[in-house]
């Protein structure tokens, strides 16, 4: 889904601590574009920052922490094994993508790492050359 098709394009809201670390790291990246995320059932209602590449969605952070990264089943797969984020727990469209959550400034680094990874891929690095990030990454989800 574009941008615009998710609701009003306006500024992606305040986060707590450590939440806001990974939002505003984000936001330095070159070609990278940052909104509010508006709640699936109300688009008065802001639910978090979405993050976008171009037309391409990076991914989204949830108020409470969630990380949605819209990856795909080739990425998706390595980092659901290493036990590096989990299994997005919806189908269809959301086949490829993972679930993170930040709760610490340790876990804050991790999604940023995370990101960083569809970052890659979205912006044209080789597919091997980011699964060998994962297999070399030795990190576990906490």
């Amino acid at each position: 889904m574009t941008l615009e098709e998710k609701g009003p394009i306006s500024p992606p809201p305040p986060f707590a601590l450590p939440i806001q670390t990974v939002s505003d790291a984000l936001q330095t990246w070159g070609g990278l574009t940052a909104a509010a995320h508006w709640d699936l059932y109300d688009t008065a209602l802001v639910d978090g920052a979405d993050f976008y590449v171009g037309q391409e969605e990076l991914g989204h952070i949830h108020l409470n922490g969630d990380v949605h990264l819209a990856t795909i089943n080739e990425l998706r797969k390595p980092l659901v094994e290493a036990g590096l984020a989990q299994r997005f727990p919806f189908g269809g469209e959301y086949e490829g993508w993972v679930l993170y959550h930040i709760q610490s400034a340790e876990t804050a680094r991790h999604a940023i790492w995370l990101f960083h990874l569809n970052y890659l891929r979205l912006t044209g690095t080789p597919l091997a050359d980011i699964i060998n990030l994962i297999s070399n990454h030795k990190h576990e989800i906490r």
